[in-house]
Formats: C-alpha cells, sequence, structure tokens
C-alpha cells in the first residue's frame, strides 16, 4: 500500500503531515511511501532529505495512494483524484467543510480528523491538538515578549532595579501551560487563571500564582471545560477585570471544542491595561476571547497591542511538523493489518476520529447538518 503525502496549499501552512524521521516507520511497516515535490520544504525539509529516508518524490504522489496525510484538509480537486476507498489524514472542522465532507463521502474515502482522535490516555500518542497546542503556547509567550516594550525579567544595574513584567494567561491546558512554563523562563511574574480547579496544581507546578475567584469549578468531559451560563461569564470577568488591569502581557488560550470561544476579556478591559501592554489571543480563529481581536493581525485597544493568532503552530513549522507527524504515524500504524490498512471501528479511537466511511457520514453532528440541507 502507498501512502502520500501531499504539499499544503491553504494560506499560511508551512507544516508538513510527514517529516522524513517517521518516514522509515512506515516502510519497515511495509508501506510505500511518496512525498510530493517540496512538500516540506517550508518546513525545512528538503526532497533529498525524503530520498535519504526511503521515500518516492512524485509529482503523481497522489495515484493509486491508499492513504493521503495532510496537515489541512483536501481540496476538491485532490478528493476527486482519490483511489477508490483510500483514507486521508488531516485536520478536517467536518461541521466548518459541510462540501468537503460530502464530496469525501461521495467519493467513498475514509476520512479521518485529528482533532476528534478521543482524550483517553491510550489515545496520547496521536493526540494532534495537544501537540500543535504545545507549539503554539511557547510561541505565544515569544511573540508576547517580542512586542511588549520593557524587559520580562527583574533586573538589578548599578543604574538601578527594573521589576519583573507581570504575565496573565487565562486558560491552563496544553497551550496555557506551556505559555506559563515559557514566559517563566523568561523571567516574569506569571498569574493564571481557569474554570476547571484541577488545573491549580498544574499552574503552581510550574512556578506561577493560580487565581482563585471563588466561582463554581467547570469541569466538562475529556479534560476540557463546558460551557457556562451568560451570568456566570458576565460575573467572571467582572472578577477578572482588576486581574487584567494588572498585566503588562495578557495570554489568552481558553476554548470548548465545536463551540465559538468564551469571551474573557472585554474591550473596556483591555482599555483599563497600562501603556504598552501586550495581549496575544490563541483562540482568535475562534471567535476570540478578547472582544476586539481578528486573526492574523494587530489591533490597537486603548494603548494595548491585541494580537489575533491564525496558524500560531505553523510559525514553528519544523518542530510543529515533527510533532504532528509522530501523531498521524501513530494513527497510521493503529489501522495497519498485514501490509495494509484496514480501519477497525471496534477501536474507540478510529470510530471516534472517523468522519466518513463507505460513502456515510459517522460524524454525527455533521451528518445532521448535511441532512438539514442550506440555511
Amino acid at each position: 500500500m502507498k501512502i502520500a503525502t501531499v504539499h499544503e496549499t491553504r494560506p499560511h501552512e508551512r507544516r508538513v503531515a510527514l517529516v522524513p524521521g517517521q518516514v522509515s516507520r512506515l516502510t519497515e511497516a511495509g508501506l510505500q511511501v511518496a512525498v510530493e515535490p517540496d512538500a516540506g520544504r517550508a518546513a525545512g525539509f528538503t526532497d533529498n532529505d525524503y530520498r535519504d529516508a526511503g521515500a518516492e518524490i512524485t509529482e503523481d504522489a497522489l495515484a493509486g495512494a491508499g492513504a493521503v496525510l495532510s496537515v489541512q484538509p483536501l481540496t476538491a480537486r485532490q478528493v476527486r483524484a482519490l483511489a477508490p476507498h483510500a483514507i486521508t489524514v488531516s485536520f478536517l472542522p467536518a461541521t466548518q467543510e459541510l462540501e468537503l465532507v460530502a464530496a469525501l463521502r461521495d467519493a467513498g474515502a475514509t476520512s479521518l480528523a485529528m482533532e476528534l482522535v478521543p482524550r483517553i490516555s491510550r489515545a496520547q500518542p496521536m493526540d494532534a491538538l495537544s501537540s500543535q497546542s504545545f507549539v503554539a503556547g511557547y510561541r505565544a509567550a515569544l511573540l508576547a515578549a517580542e512586542r511588549l516594550p520593557r524587559f520580562l525579567p527583574l533586573s538589578m544595574t548599578a543604574s538601578g532595579t527594573i521589576p519583573p513584567a507581570r504575565v496573565l494567561v487565562l486558560g491552563a491546558g496544553v497551550a496555557g501551560l506551556q505559555a506559563i512554563a515559557t514566559a517563566r523562563r523568561l523571567g516574569a511574574v506569571v498569574r493564571a487563571y481557569d474554570v476547571r480547579a484541577a488545573s491549580a496544581d498544574e499552574v503552581r507546578s510550574l512556578g506561577a500564582d493560580f487565581i482563585e475567584l471563588e466561582l463554581p469549578a467547570l469541569e466538562g468531559s475529556g479534560g476540557y471545560a463546558r460551557e457556562m451560563t451568560d451570568e456566570r461569564s458576565r460575573l467572571q470577568r467582572e472578577l477578572l477585570a482588576p486581574h487584567v488591569a494588572d498585566a503588562d502581557v495578557l495570554i489568552t488560550t481558553a476554548s470548548v471544542p465545536g463551540r465559538t470561544a468564551p469571551l474573557l476579556v472585554t474591550a473596556e478591559m483591555v482599555a483599563g491595561m497600562r501603556h504598552g501592554s501586550v495581549v496575544v489571543d490563541l483562540a482568535a480563529e475562534g471567535g476570540g476571547n478578547v472582544e476586539g481581536v481578528k486573526p492574523g493581525e494587530e489591533v490597537t485597544i486603548g494603548s494595548a497591542t491585541v494580537i489575533g493568532g491564525q496558524n500560531v503552530p505553523s510559525q514553528l513549522p519544523g518542530q510543529a511538523s515533527q510533532l504532528y507527524s509522530a501523531n498521524v504515524v501513530n494513527l497510521l500504524l493503529l489501522l495497519r493489518s498485514g501490509d495494509y490498512l484496514v480501519p477497525d471501528f471496534e477501536d474507540e479511537i478510529v470510530a471516534g476520529c472517523c468522519v466518513t466511511h463507505g460513502g456515510e457520514v459517522r460524524h454525527g453532528p455533521t451528518k445532521d447538518l448535511l441532512a438539514a440541507g442550506p440555511r
């Protein structure tokens, strides 16, 4: 069976789904690997790197491929070029890509969405959301440090002492914890808040202070926070306002899978921050945690610079690709049956991340939306 890796075509995407270091895992499993020319160039991997690892470089990588690996979803043209019963592995925001899902269904493809991999212990090596959030959290702290017009660490000099910058992180999932750890390594004083009470110990273990708002915790399934009521959201913003005003840097990372990102910080709260403050909203593409944020842009609110994250992991494409590639290959090898890849829907990982198979849509929310038709 041939495994194809395609060149990413969507704007701002610099990652690649398979890095040379993972090719041998597939070839040793009896699979052939074909890679489109320059597929890894933006991430720092040359065609010769892939050849040396045992892959074939070919413009016709898709032809006859039993599985196709990508970071972003395939294009409609690529779907039309798929071999019968091919398997696709990528990020696939199914409810937002209904036409593409319908095309995958009609092509008879088995499409696996990396963001739908269940949050269970056995699936951790395939958890691409976590691996890419890890990259995004690190990058968010660096972005803030670059744009903040002052030092982050405490500086004691013969000319005087400069106190450390104050960083506030809202959301202590994988991205938030990495942002905390990075800001601490840079010397900032860090405080953090999360609606999940269980995150307090993790925050403190990194040397940051956890903010207690005396609100009921919102523990959701799979380690995520669950959605809150409008009244609780309003009260939370009110209680967070003085902490936001006291911060030199604000990093927000909160999201609820499949839903619009919660509004944690109003424009009025940002306007209350001191001159030169920096805000980095990693949830900007999902609607934003900060009012007025724009994905991929910098805006000024009051005297603060507000940066809207857009495909932030792709800003560190080499290592983000290494992590994602390991996730993809781990999932792919879970399907291995002899020299073939055969989805086993008795396996909760495979069943959980499958969007289409055998001419049907298996992902419930997407199936319902397609059945409802255009709105």
